[in-house]
């Protein structure tokens, strides 16, 4: 089955019917299937056990290229029910996609989803998909989420099979951290499917539709740490065995047969890890899965992360070891060139080695290597014992000792300056990757702090001024040098260092002292001071990006990364 792109939020699968990333084969270029869905508002009331009337709010009437707060273009629906519509839109001001979802004002819910995409943007945790903006404008109500082109939707990578013991382990331990961290600011998800959790090409899980998907279908819970835990669950149960635990089917897999009840994974399918497959049934309490067992059962997300670290660590499986080709001998062989190829088993004449140098050339020619090296060794006598005096004489107390000059001519080495802290520097326009910034000084070279992917460039001026980061020295420092590890080569990168007064984004570089700048189109840029500068603050700004292509969840355009930043005095 093809990879399908999963950025837009898609809130109206329902539990018995087929997702959009099940029909894999009707991608388009952008990888939305153009199938829409086709239920009706009466069946989206059905599930949430709402009526349906003439007084039922309708979706807005839209269509592509349709602009909001003359920012965000509609290009194509991806949903459309239950008086509410959800789309794949451009964010002009920083010219990347993003997913819509879209409803009148007097919908019943309008509130109830304003109110939970507000407070779901709150979190910034980088394992959910984020709410970028959630406003009422013109009679309608619409919230902005990110958008990961380069994501896959669990049920696409269920539909091609069960997981790996390692991959399930991941899934579950990242899903239950993620909710066990939602949980504790009061927040739930109560909608989390196989197509609610998305892995992105770098072997992480993220979250979408936290809060959102289940007030934009009204669902509620008395209970919904116990409803989320059971959910994660139900992840893990599908992922070991690509079967959802219940009788009907969903999600484009079968449920277990009827009138059997729920059974542990491990008896639906041969060589599931048995640890995970304990954890699924401690998880599914719901269904009584746990009344004969001694394990007590999981009834929130964070008594599931502490069942798992409490269990053995499932590594990931060796990679299978090819054998490299035998050795083939041709007869291109030296020596062998136009000569027949032996018989096989034939035995073949062990040419003899040449005699020793015998000859009067040969005896000439030791002589001359011997000369050699007598002469060799005496000069280097005489002048081991040159060296001898000489040294006796600087020595020698009454001699005069200009060595402390010598030094203070010699320059200085330059020691490193441990960094405090950092912020991302706004000048204009919205920040970039506020999470990536702590990465640039963990000494880790894996992680980053990326720039928006934008469509012109090199120079980001005038759209942007620059890009960059502040960092926090801890105190004043002599700064005399700095080095920037980055991500992405070609085209150029220019980088300028400021000496800043403060953490504060409000003042221009313009006005700040330059400590040096550089133009690289390598993976890394030195900049060196023509002279010290002594500050505690010190911006990297970045004013012109190459351009690359798309990566992880970044599209193509011109950006740029940075990976590790150090300063030197």
């Amino acid at each position: 089955m093809a990879e399908r792109s999963t950025a837009a939020v898609d809130v109206a699968d329902n539990s018995g019917d087929e997702p959009l990333t099940a029909k894999a084969d009707e991608a388009t270029a952008d990888g939305v299937a153009q199938t829409r869905e086709r239920e009706t508002a009466e069946e989206g009331a059905a599930e949430t056990d709402e009526p349906t009337g003439t007084g039922a709010a309708s979706p807005p009437e839209l269509h592509s290229g349709h602009k909001l707060a003359r920012r965000y273009r509609l290009e194509e629906c991806v949903t459309r029910l239950d008086g509410f519509s959800s789309w794949r839109a451009v964010d002009e001001k920083l010219r990347r996609a993003v997913g819509v979802h879209l409803l009148p004002a007097d919908h019943p819910r309008a509130r109830s989803v304003l109110a939970a995409a507000r407070s779901s943007a709150l979190l910034g945790d980088p394992r959910f998909v984020h709410v970028l903006d959630a406003v009422e404008e013109n009679d309608l109500v619409y919230v902005v989420h990110e958008w990961l082109p380069d994501a896959t939707e669990l049920t696409a990578l269920l539909a091609a099979g069960p997981l790996e013991a390692h991959d399930a382990y991941q899934l579950v331990s990242q899903v239950a951290q993620a909710m066990a961290a939602a949980h504790r600011e009061g927040l739930a998800h109560l909608r989390l499917t196989p197509s609610a959790v998305l892995r992105t090409s770098s072997g992480q899980y993220r979250i979408r539709g936290l809060a959102v998907n289940a007030a934009l279908r009204g669902i509620s819970s008395d209970t919904p740490q116990r409803t989320d835990t059971e959910a994660i669950g139900a992840l893990l149960y599908a992922s070991l065995t690509q079967r959802w635990p219940y009788e009907d089917d969903a999600y484009g897999l079968s449920g277990l047969p009827k009138g059997v009840g729920l059974i542990a994974p491990d008896q639906v399918r041969a060589g599931v890890h048995r640890g995970l497959s304990e954890l699924a049934m401690r998880a599914l309490v719901n269904e009584g899965a746990t009344a004969s067992r001694q394990e007590p059962p999981c009834t929130t997300p964070e008594e599931l992360v502490k069942a798992i670290g409490e269990m053995p660590r499932i590594r990931p499986p060796e990679p299978a070891f090819t054998a490299p080709p035998e050795y083939q001998r041709t007869t291109y062989q030296q020596g062998t060139y136009g000569r027949t190829a032996p018989r096989p088993g034939a035995t073949q004449p062990v040419p003899t080695p040449p005699p020793p140098l015998q000859s009067r050339t040969g005896k000439a020619l030791k002589w001359a290597v011997s000369a050699l090296l007598i002469a060799a060794l005496g000069l280097g006598s005489w002048q081991l014992a040159d060296a001898l005096m000489e040294r006796g004489k600087t020595d020698d107390p009454g001699s005069a000792d200009t060595s402390e000059d010598g030094d203070k001519n010699k320059p200085k080495p330059t020691e490193p300056i441990k960094i405090a802290a950092a912020e991302e520097y706004v000048l204009k326009g919205d920040a970039q990757d506020l999470q990536g910034v702590p990465n640039t000084y963990d000494g880790d070279d894996s992680t980053y702090w990326r720039s928006n992917s934008f469509i012109g460039g090199p120079k980001l001026a005038p759209y942007k001024p620059g890009v960059g980061i502040v960092y926090d020295l801890g105190k004043e420092h002599d700064v005399s040098a700095a080095s920037l590890g980055l991500r992405y080569g070609g085209d150029h990168t220019k980088v300028e260092l400021y000496a800043a007064d403060s953490m504060s984004s409000s003042t221009p570089p313009s006005s700040m002292k330059k400590i040096g700048t550089v133009t690289t189109t390598g993976q890394s840029a030195k900049i060196k001071a023509k002279k010290p500068v002594t500050t505690r603050y010190v911006l990297v700004w970045l004013t012109d990006v190459p351009k690359s292509p798309r990566d992880e969840y970044s599209g193509a355009g011109y950006k740029q990364a940075i990976t590790d930043v150090k300063f030197a005095g």
